[in-house]
């Protein structure tokens, strides 16, 4: 049982190496010029080593995009396990999704510029409907709250999710002019119309 465990803690080292010597190579060389024996060189690994886990390239790049998806995954469930009240989650959550995006800026261009957006389309769409299901829950807890205006959740939430895809797309068309995390939560709270005698911030106009 315990060379099980070891040999089982081993594979997952060895997995992260090659994981993280990927993301450098790639952000370094791109897809294209990236191949299996400079990965398998920076993760110090034989190349039949890396073969061993992933059977080409693209398979690799797929599964880089799963941990990628799952760590935002993980950062976004920490948002709701904390004690915040609903506005302070949805401010936290666009701003966390704004700057993973920042954060993975390389990847995200070497993804748009060689693979195309439609490249592990269905580990997108996954993470997509799993995170537009956690808004539309938030949203509705809020209008139950009173602390959001009445609306249709679904299509907020939806919204939302446009907004932020939005960013990611534009970290490829013009990364020179990103936008401001804190401006955009702005918007998605007040809107740009001022509602005479109301001087409180809502989500969008009720639809009573």
């Amino acid at each position: 049982m315990e060379v099980v465990n070891i040999s089982r803690r081993s594979g997952y080292e060895s997995k992260k190496r090659i994981i993280d010597a990927a993301i450098k190579v790639f952000s370094q060389y791109g897809y294209s010029g990236a191949t299996m024996r400079m990965i398998a060189k920076e993760a110090g690994i034989s190349v039949g080593g890396v073969y061993l886990y992933f059977k080409n390239k693209e398979e690799l790049f797929l599964f880089l995009m799963q941990e990628k998806t799952k760590d935002l995954e993980t950062r976004i469930a920490s948002i709701f396990e904390e004690k915040r009240n609903v506005k302070d989650t949805l401010e936290k959550y666009v701003k966390i999704a704004v700057e993973y995006a920042s954060e993975n800026k390389e990847l995200i261009l070497l993804h748009g510029r060689e693979l195309g957006f439609t490249f592990g389309m269905e580990i997108k769409k996954g993470f997509f409907e799993k995170q537009k299901k956690l808004l539309k829950n938030l949203i509705e807890a809020g209008i139950s709250s009173g602390d959001f205006a009445k609306c249709n959740s679904e299509e907020v939430a939806k919204l939302i999710m446009h907004i932020i895809r939005g960013y990611v797309l534009s970290v490829v068309v013009d990364p020179e002019n990103l936008i401001d995390p804190d401006e955009c939560v702005k918007i998605i709270f007040n809107g740009l119309l001022k509602v005479k005698g109301d001087s409180s911030p809502s989500l969008c106009s009720s639809s009573e």
